[in-house]
């Protein structure tokens, strides 16, 4: 838990950092106001996808204790990579924007794969939290008795 969190912290800072780098770069660069570059959605990404996505999956780890499975593990790795990749792939794209500069597709492809990993491992997730849900509602469920038992007792 305590690694989530901190990614969670890091994101947020490191979000914040970035909406202060956009409004600096541009206006250092006299980048025209109201013209659109990757710059202007980078903070935006890290603090909802690095931030605040983690933030929902410490408080889901807290719940059904993931984060000792094999499986949240590979989607903890995959999911960082994926989002510095992606993030990474948008500053750069969006640094040489401002700067005047063509983007070529390499970038394209890399974000890409940011993507992909960060598909896989929002899956990986899912997987990681039906096993836990699923075997703890079982159990829990049928050993209560069900929801309307101490409703019925009263």
């Amino acid at each position: 838990m305590k690694k989530i969190f901190n990614a969670a912290f890091a994101y947020m800072i490191i979000g914040v950092l970035a909406g202060l780098f956009y409004r600096e770069f541009t206006k250092a660069n006299d980048f025209p106001e109201g013209q659109f570059t990757q710059l202007a959605v980078v903070h935006t990404h890290l603090l909802t996808l690095g931030f605040i996505v983690l933030l929902l999956v410490l408080a889901l780890d807290k719940v059904f204790g993931l984060s000792g499975t094999k499986l949240f593990s590979w989607f903890f790795i995959t999911y960082n990579a994926g989002l510095v990749l992606t993030v990474g792939m948008m500053v750069w794209h969006g640094s040489l924007t401002v700067l005047g500069q063509e983007s070529n597709a390499m970038i394209a492809g890399i974000a890409g794969l940011g993507h992909i990993a960060l598909s896989v491992s929002l899956v990986l997730f899912f997987l990681a939290l039906r096993k836990r849900v699923v075997t703890d509602g079982s159990a829990t469920g049928s050993a209560a008795g069900g929801p309307h038992t101490e409703a019925t007792a009263v």
